[in-house]
C-alpha cells in the first residue's frame, strides 16, 4: 500500500458514498473510484419516486453540514428535491467523474493485503481500502401473498413505482402502513375513485407541520447567518437527544410527551369512534419507527378512502380477497412493504483474512464494531452499517460522524502505524454483549410490537443508546480495540 496515496474504492453513490468521495478528496486522497450499480447518484432517493414521497427530517437538517441548501420548498423536503440536491452536490464536488455507473459489485476477497473485487459486468478491480456505502433501504421486500401473479390490474412496489400507470379515478389498494404507505394514502386521497389502506397493525402518527417556504424566505436563506439562525441547531439537537432518550427510557419525560402527542393526534383528529378504535395501535409509541404526517388521519377519513384491517387471504384477478371472504375489486395494488433492512452489502460475497466469510460472521445477525468495522475484515469500513443509529433524524448527520471516525482510522494507515486495521474479536464481543443487553431495555424490545428494527432473534438491531453516546464514540477511536497505541501527537500532549 502506498502510505500517502492508497487505492480506495467506495461502493455506492448514494448519500453516504457521495460524502465519502467528497471527504476523501478534501483529505488529499487522489486514487479514488466509486462504483454505483445504477445509472446515476442518489441511492434511495433515486429509487423511490412514489406519490407523496417526503423526508420526515426538517429540510435544512437533511443536507451535508458543508453544503446547506437554501432552496427547499417546504419545511419537510420532498423526494424529488432531495434527489436534485444530491445530483447537484455530486456534480459540484466532482463525484461524477470519480464514479463508474452501471457496475454492481458481486464479490470482494481480501488477499495479500488488498481487496480484490468482481463486478456483475465481468469487470475486476483491487483496492487497499474498501468503503461500503451501500445503504440500508435498497432491497425491496415483497410480501408472500398467494395469487399475486394472477392480478389483472397493475401491481407495483413503492420503490419501483410505474409512472406510466394512471391513478386518477382508479380503485387503489395500498398494503403497508409505515411512513411510505401513509404518505401514499395522503397523496392519493380524493384522487382515486376508491383508496383502500390495508393494515395488519396500525401505527402511531406524530403530527407535524409541513409549511411552504416563501420566495422571500428562500432568498434570505442564501445568507448563511440567516439560515443558521432559522435552523436553530441547538434546539434541533436537543430534540434528537430527547428522541433517543425516549427510546432508551420509556418512563422518561420525553417519552411521555411524545406518547401524549400521538394519542392526542388520534383522539382529536378522527371523529368516527369505530374508525378511531381501528386506528388505535396496540403497542407503545416509538416501538416501531414513528410515522410523522400532517394529514394522514384526514386522508383516511376522506369519503373515497377506506381502512381495511381484515387480513389478506389472497390476491385474485379482480383484486384482494380478505380473510372475512370479501373481494375488494381493485385496478391497482401497491406494496408499501419496505425493504430487507438486514442485507446491507449483501448479496455480495465478502471474504476477509484467515478464511473469514461475511455470511458466516453474520450468521446470527448483522453486526459490526460501532457499526463501522469488523474483525478479520481489515481496511473495510462501513457508513450506516449494522447497529448504527436509525430513527427519525438525519442519516446524513450520522454518516458525517461516522466519517470522522473512519478518517482517523485511515490516518493511522497513512502514517504507516499499521498496514491493516480492524477491531479485535475481544472488542467486537464486548461491544456486541453491551449492545444486546442495552437493546433489551429499549422501547423497541419492551414496547409490544414487531418491527423491521428487530433481527431474526427478536433483538433490536439499531443503536440502543442515546445520541450523545454515539457522537462521543465517533469522536475518537478506542485505539486499544485495534491493537494500536494512541497516536504519537495525542500521547505527547497527554504527557
Amino acid at each position: 500500500m502506498s502510505a500517502t496515496q492508497p487505492r480506495i474504492i467506495v461502493l455506492g453513490a448514494g448519500m453516504a458514498g457521495i460524502l465519502a468521495g467528497i471527504r476523501l478528496q478534501e483529505e488529499g486522497y487522489t486514487d479514488i473510484t466509486l462504483y454505483e450499480k445504477a445509472d446515476r447518484v442518489g441511492g434511495t432517493w433515486r429509487d423511490n419516486t412514489y406519490p407523496g414521497l417526503t423526508c420526515d427530517v426538517p429540510s435544512h437538517f437533511y443536507t451535508y453540514s458543508f453544503e446547506r441548501n437554501p432552496d427547499w420548498s417546504r419545511h419537510l423536503p420532498p423526494g424529488p428535491e432531495i434527489q436534485t440536491y444530491f445530483e447537484r452536490t455530486a456534480a459540484k464536488y466532482g463525484i461524477d467523474r470519480l464514479t463508474r455507473f452501471g457496475e454492481e459489485a458481486t464479490r470482494a476477497d481480501y488477499r495479500e493485503g488488498r481487496w480484490q473485487l468482481q463486478f456483475r459486468s465481468g469487470h475486476r478491480d483491487s483496492a487497499d481500502i474498501l468503503i461500503a456505502a451501500t445503504g440500508v433501504l435498497h432491497h425491496p421486500r415483497y410480501p408472500d401473498i398467494a395469487g399475486a401473479e394472477s392480478f389483472r390490474g397493475d401491481l407495483m412496489h413503492s420503490a419501483r413505482w410505474d409512472h406510466s400507470v394512471t391513478l386518477e379515478g382508479k380503485r387503489i389498494g395500498v398494503i403497508g402502513n409505515g411512513s411510505t404507505g401513509v404518505q401514499i394514502i395522503s397523496a392519493l386521497a380524493g384522487k382515486a375513485a376508491l383508496l383502500e389502506h390495508y393494515q395488519r397493525t396500525p401505527q402511531w402518527i406524530m403530527p407535524v407541520e409541513n409549511g411552504v417556504f416563501s420566495e422571500a424566505e428562500r432568498a434570505a436563506f442564501r445568507d448563511p447567518e440567516v439560515l443558521a439562525q432559522a435552523m436553530n441547531v441547538e434546539e434541533y439537537m436537543a430534540a434528537v437527544e430527547a428522541y433517543t432518550q425516549s427510546i432508551t427510557d420509556m418512563e422518561s419525560e420525553p417519552a411521555r410527551a411524545m406518547a401524549k402527542a400521538c394519542l392526542d393526534n388520534l383522539e382529536q383528529s378522527v371523529t368516527d369512534p369505530a374508525l378511531r378504535e381501528q386506528l388505535r395501535p396496540d403497542h407503545a409509541p416509538l416501538c416501531k419507527r414513528l410515522v410523522f404526517s400532517p394529514d394522514y388521519y384526514q386522508a383516511i377519513q376522506h369519503p373515497q378512502s377506506r381502512l381495511v384491517r381484515d387480513g389478506i387471504e389472497r390476491i385474485e384477478p379482480e383484486g384482494i380477497r380478505t380473510a372475512d371472504g370479501e373481494l375488494h375489486e381493485l385496478d391497482v395494488i401497491v406494496y408499501a412493504t419496505g425493504f430487507h433492512a438486514d442485507h446491507f452489502m449483501r448479496p455480495m460475497t465478502i471474504n476477509g483474512r484467515n478464511g473469514a466469510s461475511l455470511d458466516a460472521f453474520w450468521a446470527d445477525r448483522p453486526k459490526a464494531y460501532l457499526a463501522v468495522t469488523m474483525p478479520d475484515f481489515p481496511n473495510l469500513f462501513m457508513l450506516n452499517g449494522p447497529n448504527g443509529p436509525v430513527g427519525n433524524f438525519s442519516l446524513i448527520d450520522i454518516a458525517e460522524h461516522q466519517w470522522g471516525y473512519i478518517s482517523q482510522l485511515l490516518g493511522r494507515l497513512r502514517a504507516n502505524d499499521c498496514t491493516e486495521i480492524a477491531p479485535s474479536f475481544e472488542a467486537m464481543e464486548r461491544f456486541e454483549t453491551e449492545r444486546v443487553a442495552a437493546a433489551k431495555n429499549t422501547v423497541w424490545y419492551l414496547g409490544g410490537c414487531v418491527s423491521w428494527y428487530l433481527d431474526a432473534e427478536g433483538i433490536p438491531s439499531s443503536w440502543p443508546w442515546n445520541f450523545a453516546r454515539f457522537t462521543a464514540c465517533m469522536a475518537e477511536p478506542d485505539w486499544a480495540a485495534f491493537g494500536l497505541p494512541a497516536p504519537q501527537a495525542e500521547a505527547s500532549s497527554a504527557a
